[in-house]
């Protein structure tokens, strides 16, 4: 009797010791996560890409399926619904016309916006923001394809987490026939591919099809995404600054320039801002020359410049053509720039980045007292 009884309580040990283990042990592995999570939090620069421009191919669990419907008013306020283009496969796209890539791609989907439709090719985009504003840029790229206005969360759960411009090609019965076209690049080429009659199979291959008139290749018309190298020569430009002055990137000729893209709406750059404005107030008699390179509307820039007490020059781009020319669409990232105009180092993305930058440029121009 004594014996079963030791017995029987080795066993609750036992089985008290390793669901105690399990216990501990999947509290470790909650906490790693919750350290993993709030040290991304804590980055600096976790938000350095105001816009989304891209992300890489990953597997799809849409693929096959029916994609979610949905009914989201046009720029006219009209209701339409996505069973309303049965019969048609639909090129659907998440858009932003705020997004530096879907600006820079939507002349290229205005133009295949015809051929697209003789092949039964709805093109199709889910944007952001107010109708007046889409109906305005949508005018000057010359798309005249249907534009949705999904409001708050209501965008379709397989566009939930995703940035712009993203496409899924539906077919005909509303389902999901191929994954996820993943940037610019993805989304035109698809776009390319779908303008043309198939040869034998539904999408023909880039070798099966023949070239639009006027059209690149993939690789000739890629997008430069990551900054334009050291050694480049600087793009020049003439901008109006926020008096309405135009500076030129020729004035500096002779002297080292920071020059740093920024956006009123972005927090990081916010963080940046009064750091730039302390550390040019700190080296006046230096010869580096700090200009910022702003987007979006005048206003706001001219806030944010009096609110960080920002006393160098900072000037206006059109939407994103300037970042366009240096290769990079990200805001805060800085280009530092020798005195014979060409861009000195790698780009810098992100405050800390940014700040090493400048502080390099500053031990440059004198180095004494850097």
């Amino acid at each position: 009797m004594t014996t079963a009884i030791i017995a029987l309580l080795l066993l609750i040990l036992i089985s008290l010791w390793i669901g105690f283990y399990q216990l501990v042990k999947q509290q470790g592995r909650i906490l790693l996560r919750l350290d993993k999570l709030e040290a991304a939090a804590q980055a600096p620069d976790a938000a350095v890409h105001h816009d989304h421009a891209a992300h890489e191919p990953r597997s799809d669990e849409f693929v096959g399926t029916a994609f979610p419907a949905f009914k989201f008013p046009d720029l006219a306020g009209k209701a339409v619904a996505l069973e309303d283009f049965r019969g048609k496969q639909v090129l659907l796209v998440n858009w932003n016309f705020d997004c530096g890539f879907c600006d820079l791609i939507a002349p290229e989907l205005a133009r295949l916006h015809s051929t697209l439709d003789k092949q039964n090719v709805q093109l199709l985009l889910l944007s952001y923001g107010d109708a007046a504003s889409n109906r305005k840029q949508a005018n000057e790229h010359g798309l005249r394809c249907p534009i949705l206005l999904p409001k708050g969360n209501e965008r379709p759960k397989p566009f939930a987490h995703e940035g712009t411009p993203v496409a899924y090609l539906l077919d005909e019965t509303g389902q999901v026939a191929r994954h996820l076209a993943s940037g610019a690049d993805e989304v035109v080429e698809l776009a390319k591919q779908l303008s043309v009659p198939p040869a034998d199979s539904d999408i023909p291959s880039k070798s099966q099809r023949k070239k639009l008139q006027g059209e690149r290749s993939l690789n000739e018309s890629r997008i430069e995404r990551n900054g334009l190298k050291a050694g480049t020569p600087a793009p020049l430009f003439r901008l109006p600054d926020l008096a309405g002055k135009t500076i030129s990137l020729e004035e500096y000729r002779g002297r080292q320039v920071l020059l740093v893209f920024s956006d009123p709406q972005c927090g990081p750059c916010d963080e940046l801002a009064p750091k730039l404005a302390r550390l040019h107030q700190e080296n006046t008699g230096n010869d580096l020359a700090f200009l910022l390179v702003g987007r979006g509307d005048p206003e706001e820039n001219r806030s944010k410049a009096a609110k960080f007490g920002i006393k160098f020059p900072v000037v206006l781009q059109e939407k994103w053509k300037l970042s366009k020319e240096y290769g990079i669409f990200a805001t805060p990232v800085a280009f530092l720039i020798d005195a014979k105009g060409v861009i000195a180092q790698e780009v810098a993305v992100g405050r800390d980045a940014i700040l090493e930058l400048a502080y390099a440029g500053l031990k440059a121009t004198n180095p004494m007292e850097a």
